[in-house]
């Protein structure tokens, strides 16, 4: 299996380079070459499994020969090993055909546990004696999953870089209370896009002597892991299934689109966004194009540039990298891009998009709890409300909800909503206890690539 950049100028790499490199160096992402069929027996054969076997078997289509099947398995039972529900993605059915499925039972209690817990044994797995500077930009979640996957791995240091003052409390310390000496928490004066925009231009263009690579959704390994969930909910549920996914730099239902190219019976993909609907915009009308991010009670959602949308661009657009190169680089520059009839004709074909108000987001908390006595997160309300508003694509289809973090992550939002202060986990709660440690800087590449070149010992970027 190889993989290709959707600018084109990259070399092709195979599975444990493109792990290891994340942005590919000319500026785009990293994707198979051709879209792997899914394991023997589709979902038939994955319902009877425990979790980190259906997920073995679905990795082992994408790695080649980078990992051993026997590795992936040991690698996939020891990332879930702390995970408190044994079902890692499990169901809960709240009735007329609608389903939560739940993915915050990971150490931080969001959804990114799922994928960077395996990301961090392959880096071990990958690095042997290398030496490898994570850098990451988080809109809340992916940090504190990535830095508790990495913490204390001596092959790595963290960078992680979040916007100051817009993350939820418990998101902040969840980062910033860890003390491993190669965790370093730096917060930007700016907002997401800032910090996504930072971490790209410093993955580009290196400092000389040293090693980069990624955590965030740009890196391919960290969407495969996401795959694994679309498929067996399918398996549980038996046969195709529609999903609303709250997301923001579109990774996370990238992945469901990843999973129906595969064959995955995925029905119908809801988009759902908040005020930032950058997304909606464009699945709906056309209009991708970048404005002001606004703070919301989904922070992790708080963005206005998608970097996976690139992603499924390159494959609408019949996989042209010249093309993909051209209108990105026009994006990258003058933040607009318009979408032509034929494209989002095929978009239509896989994806429905809906932008969900704060008003109708607390409402829907609301309505959670009083109908159903389930207390959601902001962001799994934006779901939930989308996936209400589009409806499954045909009668007898069940829709699922993806709850992608825990409500105690947003206690203030979720007691806001619904009069009810979610009770902490011990395991959260012991996360929240510690003293603080981060870095404030001005959003500017200069100023992290001296705090990058400062912590590994290297030379400036030329």
């Amino acid at each position: 299996m190889r993989y290709i950049s959707t600018r084109g100028l990259a070399p092709a790499l195979d599975f444990r380079g493109a792990t290891l490199a994340g942005l590919a160096n000319d500026g785009g992402l990293y994707v198979p070459e051709a879209w792997s069929r899914g394991p023997e027996g589709g979902i038939a054969a994955l319902r009877p499994l425990p979790y980190a076997e259906a997920a073995a078997r679905i990795a082992a289509c994408f790695v080649g020969d980078s990992v051993s099947a026997d590795g992936l398995s040991a690698d996939f039972r020891a990332a879930y090993a702390g995970f408190v529900d044994p079902h890692i993605a499990p169901l809960m059915p709240l009735g007329d055909g609608e389903w939560l499925m739940e993915l915050h039972h990971g150490p931080t209690l969001a959804f990114k546990d799922i994928a960077l817990q395996w990301l961090g044994r392959l880096f071990a797995r990958f690095l042997g004696q290398r030496q490898l500077t994570i850098l990451g930009a988080t809109s809340g979640d992916t940090g504190s999953a990535a830095i508790h996957a990495l913490a204390g791995l001596p092959q790595v240091t963290v960078v992680m870089l979040h916007p100051h003052g817009r993350v939820s409390e418990v998101q902040r310390r969840q980062m910033t209370t860890v003390t491993a000496p190669n965790v370093h928490n730096l917060a930007l004066t700016g907002d997401f896009d800032d910090c996504q925009r930072i971490v790209k231009a410093v993955l580009k263009n290196p400092p000389s002597g040293g090693e980069l690579g990624a955590v965030n959704s740009i890196n391919w390994a960290r969407l495969l892991a996401q795959v694994v969930y679309y498929w067996t909910a399918c398996a549980r549920l038996g046969g195709p299934a529609a999903f609303s996914v709250p997301t923001g730099n579109f990774g996370d239902v990238f992945a469901g689109y990843v999973a129906a190219s595969m064959g995955a019976p995925v029905a119908r993909l809801i988009v759902a966004t908040n005020g930032n609907d950058i997304l909606h915009r464009a699945l709906s009308a056309g209009d991708y194009s970048r404005g002001a991010v606004v703070p919301t009670t989904s922070p992790s959602m708080d963005i206005q540039v998608s970097s996976n949308f690139e992603r499924l661009l390159f494959d609408l657009w019949g996989r042209d990298a010249d093309c993909t190169r051209a209108e990105m680089g026009d994006f990258d520059a003058g933040g607009r891009l318009t979408l032509d009839a034929a494209t989002l004709r095929q978009a239509s074909q896989h994806f429905a998009s809906a932008a969900v108000s704060e008003a109708e987001a607390a409402e829907t908390m609301r309505g959670a709890w009083h109908d159903h006595g389930v207390l959601i997160d902001p962001h799994t309300a934006v779901g939930l409300a989308a996936a209400r508003r589009v409806g499954p694509p045909g009668p007898g289809v069940p829709m699922v909800t993806l709850a992608t973090a825990h409500p105690a992550k947003f206690p203030e939002a979720v007691r806001a909503a619904t009069g009810v202060k979610p009770p902490i986990p011990d395991r959260l709660a012991a996360m929240l206890e510690g003293e603080e440690r981060m870095t404030v800087l001005p959003a500017s590449e200069a100023a992290v690539r001296g705090v990058i070149a400062e912590l590994a010992g290297l030379g400036r970027a030329a």
